[in-house]
């Protein structure tokens, strides 16, 4: 399957674990077996991992900036407990830490983690860390706006871009799906311009 999206070639990921962190195959395959869309619609493109920073490939490979979705994890404690969860904001805007991803954990402070505990937890590469994957218990927290097909007149269809797991590679779906993925919250102004 192709798609125009910028200067890449996407292929089905189902077809490319070489492509892939572990976790990120294993993944898409089995929510494939629940929802077959799944393996048409979940596409990955080889990029040089070099260029896998949001800013860096969306210019060297033609794509639009609002067509990126970052995912980032936060980490809180109450009561002692860490609570973990990754959020999924377009390229264009950023997480509100400070508010709302404070309240959805129910933490006093909430910060990122750190890159090399980001990368050992995640089991993905920096640059690469995509919801698709992640260790059980983890939220994975979607602004609304990634589901957005309207957000902008951007030529993607409707796609967005995400982590693949590892740098080398990206993955894009329609917005519409990664909101729908298995364990994945839908919350309103997660993200601030």
């Amino acid at each position: 399957m192709t798609t125009a999206l910028g200067t890449l070639t996407w292929e089905r990921a189902v077809d490319r674990p070489d492509l892939l962190a572990a976790s990120t195959h294993a993944v898409i395959s089995g929510w494939a077996v629940v929802e077959p869309a799944v393996a048409d619609a979940v596409l990955v493109a080889a990029i040089d991992p070099d260029l896998a920073d949001t800013a860096a490939m969306t210019d060297a490979y033609d794509l639009p900036l609002s067509a990126s979705v970052n995912c980032v994890l936060v980490a809180g404690r109450r009561e002692g407990v860490e609570r973990i969860a990754a959020c999924l904001v377009r390229a264009t805007t950023r997480a509100d830490v400070n508010n709302a991803v404070k309240r959805l954990l129910d933490v006093r402070k909430a910060s990122f983690l750190p890159m090399d505990r980001a990368t050992q937890e995640s089991g993905m590469e920096y640059g690469g860390i995509t919801p698709l994957g992640l260790p059980v218990g983890y939220r994975v927290l979607a602004d609304a706006a990634v589901a957005d097909t309207g957000a902008a007149d951007d030529g993607t269809g409707g796609l967005v871009v995400i982590g693949s797991g590892v740098r080398r590679s990206k993955i894009a779906l329609p917005g519409s799906l990664l909101v729908r993925a298995p364990g994945v919250e839908v919350v309103q102004e997660l993200a601030i311009g």
